[in-house]
């Protein structure tokens, strides 16, 4: 006989991760707002991340709210409405202007609601891509249970379909950080669909060949490298990133304050709000840098130790649920996080080139923050609509 537990059950491990880290983050934000430029010193950022951070708890009860089952039926209506947002940069890039868009570093990718601040819908479209990408994956197994090389194909065919559009909006914007998110979510995604090696090992070469094809553009033809595959602006960061001492003065800039910032901390760093190198967007982008300055190897392995706590307990429920769509949409959550925490502590200790992803949960910044919370949400609700057996 089975024994159901109770399907509502609450994972307080994870919310209680969740809220060292809202501590750990108001208290970054914090050290970092001294030494931020003087237009941004009389805003309290600490104190509206702590808001975000409400803000994003009421956003993970309304997920809870909604069976995780539901996602799927609206998933392509969400969609939809992802993709309008996103084709509404692009109208405003190429076409005509629009009264809410804004253009931030070549890049149009927010809209700026008056009295709500900036939205950038890319951030909502990776949650949506998620809940679309799982949904693609369980309809197909249940249409091919025992699966070919040929259905396989099929899959990955399905997912570049959908994919595709909301990536192409991106590249336009230009947006490449948040291109590489999605990307990482798509691999994800792949890996967990139970596609043979032999397919993904070829998928794999393929990535390693446009690259190459790439580099070979570069040296060969730049004129065409320049004005159909990537921006000066974005090859700047990544001079920035090969040679940072050799252009510290331009594009290395950033990097070579974070490099000194990390070295300068060592073991336990300089203390609270004593720092002495000024690094650019010390509350966003590089809030490690802050902290490794002013906490040292301490305070960093602190942060480091709460991700990886988060994201396994990501995998346990993942792998606690029996519900292949609710496993697939954790998979996409721990995948889409893994790699912005990797992307934004490896630009910041020099062994990735700076793409601009904020440090999920701790740097500050709204929409994201918002965003990371929602994700979280659907996590919990696979958790809390996990039933558990006597004999499992």
């Amino acid at each position: 006989m089975n024994k159901e537990s109770n399907p509502q059950k609450i994972d307080y491990t994870l919310l209680f991760i969740l809220f060292l880290m809202a501590i750990v983050s108001a208290i970054a934000i914090q050290s970092a707002q001294p030494f931020l430029p003087e237009k941004l010193k009389n805003i309290n950022f600490a104190a509206q991340q702590l808001q975000w951070y409400v803000i994003g708890i009421i956003a993970i009860i309304g997920t809870m709210v909604i069976d995780f089952d539901r996602f799927k039926m609206i998933s392509w209506y969400l969609y939809g409405f992802g993709m309008v947002l996103l084709f509404g940069l692009f109208v405003e890039k190429y076409i005509f202007d629009l009264p809410f868009a804004d253009e931030t570093k070549g890049a149009t990718s927010w809209y700026n609601i008056p009295g709500a601040g900036s939205f950038q819908p890319s951030e909502l479209m990776k949650i949506i891509l998620i809940i679309v990408l799982s949904k693609i994956i369980v309809d197909h197994r249940e249409k091919y249970p025992i699966n070919t090389v040929s259905d396989d194909l099929l899959l990955i065919g399905k997912i570049i379909l959908a994919s595709a559009p909301p990536i192409g909006l991106l590249v336009l914007q230009p947006d490449m950080g948040m291109t590489m998110v999605f990307m990482s979510i798509i691999a994800t995604m792949i890996l967990v669909a139970g596609i043979k090696w032999r397919i993904i090992l070829v998928a794999i070469f393929t990535a390693v060949l446009t690259v190459s094809t790439g580099v070979f553009l570069y040296f060969n033809f730049p004129e065409f490298f320049f004005t159909y595959i990537i921006k000066d602006y974005q090859m700047s960061r990544f001079y920035g990133w090969l040679d940072p001492f050799g252009t510290a003065g331009n594009e290395g800039h950033q990097l070579v304050r974070s490099l000194l910032a990390i070295g300068s901390g060592q073991l336990q760093g300089k203390g609270f709000q004593e720092s002495e190198v000024t690094i650019p967007e010390g509350h966003t982008d590089f809030i490690f840098a802050v902290v490794a300055e002013q906490f040292g190897f301490i305070g960093t392995s602190i942060i480091i130790s709460l991700f990886f706590l988060l994201i396994y307990r990501m995998i346990h429920i993942a792998l606690e649920s029996h519900d292949p769509y609710g496993s697939y949409l954790c998979a996409g959550v721990i995948g889409m996080i893994t790699f912005q925490v990797f992307q934004n502590v490896g630009m910041t200790v020099g062994i990735l080139p700076i793409t601009g992803l904020p440090l999920p949960f701790i740097s500050y910044g709204g929409s994201s923050l918002a965003t990371y919370m929602i994700a979280i949400g659907i996590v919990l609700n696979v958790r809390s609509r996990t039933k558990k057996f006597m004999f499992d």
